[in-house]
């Protein structure tokens, strides 16, 4: 009974990861492709190509991300966050999500840095991504730190993490991509690439 026991989980450890996966994604493009159907059919009316939600959803996130990017928009946008950055409760969960979207923004992977922690007089080693080459522009005690750089240092599943200040000879970096640490980080580097 016990292996039949490991067998089970074994084979269910093997299938839940890749089932999740194809559901989620399954779920995305069954709801894109009703969205679509449901704005276009009063236009072309009968007429519809399967597909056609998940192109429509991609162009319409690519003309979102233009118009973020235009100068008259960020006005309204910082309009439309108001009531998001205002409320109590709802500024902490907007806040985080937006800032942990921002970490993962294109324009500021050149600051992200998979490094080595080791602080010097311990064989202790943590993986971290540097979140700040520098300090300025912190708080007073914190900006006046010279040669430091700032490192989240991801806890095991994603139940949080520690931002450390430490010197920056403190830091090995290590040949491996932000995506990948995070992905490591949440399995607790359980297994291999």
């Amino acid at each position: 009974m016990n292996r039949l026991t490991q067998y089970f989980f074994r084979g269910l450890l093997a299938i839940l990861p890749l089932a999740l996966t194809v559901y989620l994604l399954w779920m995305f493009v069954s709801w894109t492709e009703r969205t679509a159907m449901l704005l276009i059919r009063p236009v072309v009316g009968e007429f519809y190509l399967p597909g056609l939600g998940i192109g429509l959803g991609a162009l319409l996130i690519l003309a979102l991300g233009f118009l973020v990017s235009q100068r008259f928009t960020s006005r309204l946008l910082s309009w439309l966050e108001l009531p998001f950055t205002n409320l109590p409760v709802v500024k902490s969960i907007y806040s985080s999500l937006k800032n942990f979207a921002e970490y993962f923004a294109p324009h500021q992977q050149s600051a992200q840095q998979v490094v080595l922690l080791r602080p010097p007089g311990t064989e202790l080693s943590i993986v971290g991504l540097i979140t700040r080459q520098h300090m300025r522009g912190l708080p007073r005690g914190l900006g006046e730190l010279d040669d430091h750089v700032a490192v989240y240092l991801p806890m095991g599943y994603m139940i949080g993490g520690y931002t450390v200040f430490v010197p920056r000879h403190w830091t090995e970096p290590i040949d491996m991509s932000v995506e990948e640490a995070m992905r490591m980080a949440l399995i607790a580097f359980m297994a291999g690439k």
